[in-house]
């Protein structure tokens, strides 16, 4: 996975009624420990990392690259949203395209903050690269994620089996400028 395309990062920051969704920044740092430590956010992820591990390999400010989006909830990290160009996505289908991926800590879950936080990702994608496909991949038993696919609006286009679990993939036909 690489950086999204030609556009200005980071862009100013985006905010929603509740949220605002920025480039990540020092103070973000232990939250991402705490999500990318946490078993329940790892459940369809293929397990959480060790802590220790975290604490020594991540770097003062993590997630730093074109298209990662810290979800910000009154001045606190509760989640991230990434878009990534999948260049070397296992399915052909997805080769090339932006690929949409969120990850929220669990104290953030049941309210609405992916939805929020995805739409408003995906509104600023279509103004900077308008007339682009997005593509989705998540576990088929991860019903949570399969419900927000639905929701911003993208479509299977194939199910299959990788890190020993089926896998879907879905994608969100370009908005025309």
């Amino acid at each position: 996975m690489t950086g999204i395309g030609p556009v200005a990062w980071p862009p100013a920051p985006i905010r929603t009624e509740r949220l605002v969704l920025r480039a990540p920044e020092a103070r973000d740092r232990s939250a991402f420990v705490e999500l990318l430590a946490s078993p329940e956010a790892h459940a369809y992820l293929g397990g959480p990392r060790s802590r220790d591990e975290l604490e020594r390999e991540l770097p003062e400010v993590p997630g730093q690259w074109p298209g990662s989006f810290v979800v910000d909830l009154d001045g606190a990290m509760i989640g991230r949203v990434l878009l990534r160009r999948a260049t070397g996505h296992r399915r052909p289908a997805a080769v090339g395209k932006a690929d949409l991926g969120y990850l929220f800590l669990p104290h953030a879950w049941g309210f609405g903050y992916a939805t929020e936080a995805c739409v408003a990702v995906l509104e600023w994608f279509d103004r900077v690269l308008p007339g682009e496909p997005v593509v989705l991949t998540t576990q088929s038993a991860n019903a949570d994620s399969m419900r927000l696919a639905a929701k911003l609006g993208f479509t299977e286009v194939e199910r299959f089996h990788a890190w020993d679990a089926e896998q879907w993939l879905g994608v969100r036909p370009p908005v025309t400028p």
